[in-house]
């Protein structure tokens, strides 16, 4: 339910907008006058804010400026009986959506709000869009004929549509945020948000901001009020990766969450009630965590509701031929270029390798395979080469002189730079810092050709 603020110092008219907002639906708040207002914003988000211009103690530039410092989202209609083009001028100057002159018809405040709040929502998809970072395909991304992977498929298929939480457990690699997506996208819940956050990637400090939102001067650094994943996923899937990772401080406010549907904001007075899908995951074993005492029993027992265990690569080989050719097709028309050929011996190294690294470490190998690709058919002497060292471009078989047509030597490079930014995460378990002291780079450096080259996960 969207939130309302109605700030006037004229109680009729402000009763009026808030039994014309309740009747459509919204959660109306009232306040009196400016001071009251910024009281009420300076502890609670709105998506909507509706204000008269002038009211004793601070009048509706100082209402808006106060929402616009602790959350800058949240929409401001000003009404003034004093219209002027200079008012109106300044208010929109100052970050307001519009304004009504009073007298107002009750349709024209009707349609204007219905704008305001689709400005708002629309807003807000574009932040989850920006934190998109794989295709909303439902098993499009999901490869595999096995029989363990069916098995997945079948389970993803019947409780897509169920309101019970889901745990996702399986090695590195296997692809557990492709499962979370399919259930997501194959649910009723599919038109609203799918949220993903790594809470090992999350310093313990940030994490519960990250999750459940803050308020303005709550700590150090908190500018502005803030919605957390949770508030943003509401009707949706939020997806936890690595909930084994989770502090017992983070553990318990996920309980009350899953319990009473409702969590507080750090520095917050307010519940704040939602509707979120839970989706966990996690390569830990937690049933063993829980016998250790570093994971509540009953947390897991409310995430485990439908399990999902995802096979590690090794023990579903026969599905390396198939993800060898989905990752060449993909990564080839992101590249335009032609796909690779590998030939029947580059293919038995494949089938042969251990791949501790599972399916991320196959998708990595094989970029790599298209990044150094000049034609020639790849052979089992380059994946080796691939798979145990770093390969300059003339061990692929790269002619020493320039070819007549010339070369993208910009694009060569990026190939080999991201290739040996892989190689190194892989070989250091995804841990940032020791990838970056490997490639003998400072961290912002180290950082900054990670953003460059789109690389995501891992950890800190």
């Amino acid at each position: 339910m969207e939130k309302i603020l109605v700030v006037d110092d004229e109680r009729s008219l402000r009763e009026v907008l808030s039994i014309m907002l309740t009747r459509a639906g919204y959660a109306v708040t009232e306040a009196s006058d400016g001071e009251e207002a910024i009281g009420h914003v300076n502890r609670e988000i709105f998506d909507l804010v509706i204000t008269d211009l002038r009211m004793p103690k601070a009048d509706g530039m100082a209402v808006l400026k106060a929402v616009k410092s602790s959350s800058p989202e949240t929409v401001v209609l000003v009404l003034t009986a004093f219209a002027t083009a200079d008012s109106a001028v300044d208010a929109m100057k100052q970050g307001a959506y519009d304004y009504l002159t009073k007298p107002f018809q009750v349709d024209e405040v009707q349609l204007i709000i219905r704008n305001a709040l689709e400005k708002r929502r629309l807003s807000t998809e574009n932040i989850l869009l920006k934190r998109e970072m794989a295709s909303q395909s439902s098993f499009a991304q999901i490869v595999g004929q096995s029989e363990s992977m069916q098995k997945v498929f079948d389970v993803v298929r019947k409780v897509a549509d169920a309101k019970s939480n889901v745990l996702i457990c399986g090695e590195s690699g296997t692809g557990k945020e492709l499962v979370a997506r399919a259930i997501h996208y194959n649910s009723a819940r599919s038109p609203m948000p799918f949220v993903a956050v790594n809470c090992s990637a999350v310093p313990e400090t940030l994490l519960e901001s990250e999750l459940f939102g803050h308020m303005k001067g709550s700590f150090t650094g908190a500018m502005a009020n803030k919605a957390g994943l949770f508030e943003i996923a509401n009707g949706g899937t939020i997806f936890l990766d690595e909930i084994g990772d989770t502090t017992p401080t983070i553990q318990v406010k996920l309980l009350r969450v899953i319990q009473e549907r409702e969590f507080r904001r750090v520095g917050g007075t307010q519940d704040v009630k939602v509707d979120v899908r839970i989706v966990a995951a996690t390569n830990k074993d937690l049933e063993k965590a829980v016998a250790d005492g570093s994971f509540r029993e009953d947390l897991y027992y409310r995430l485990d509701v439908i399990p999902i265990r995802l096979p590690p690569l090794r023990l579903r080989t026969g599905d390396i031929p198939l993800l060898v050719k989905h990752f060449l097709e993909k990564f080839s028309q992101e590249s335009g270029k032609p796909a690779p050929v590998l030939t029947p011996e580059a293919m038995h190294v494949l089938l042969g390798h251990e791949w501790r690294g599972n399916v991320r470490e196959l998708e990595n190998l094989l970029e790599r395979v298209v990044a150094f690709s000049v034609g020639a058919p790849v052979s089992d002497e380059d994946i080796r080469g691939w798979l145990h060292r770093v390969v300059i471009p003339q061990q692929q078989g790269v002619p020493t002189d320039l070819p007549e047509d010339g070369v993208d030597l910009e694009e060569l490079i990026n190939g080999i730079e991201k290739a040996l930014l892989l190689q190194a995460l892989e070989r250091t378990q995804w841990v940032k810092k020791k990838a970056a002291r490997l490639l003998k780079l400072n961290t912002r450096s180290f950082r900054y050709r990670l953003e460059k080259y789109a690389i995501k996960g891992g950890r800190d």
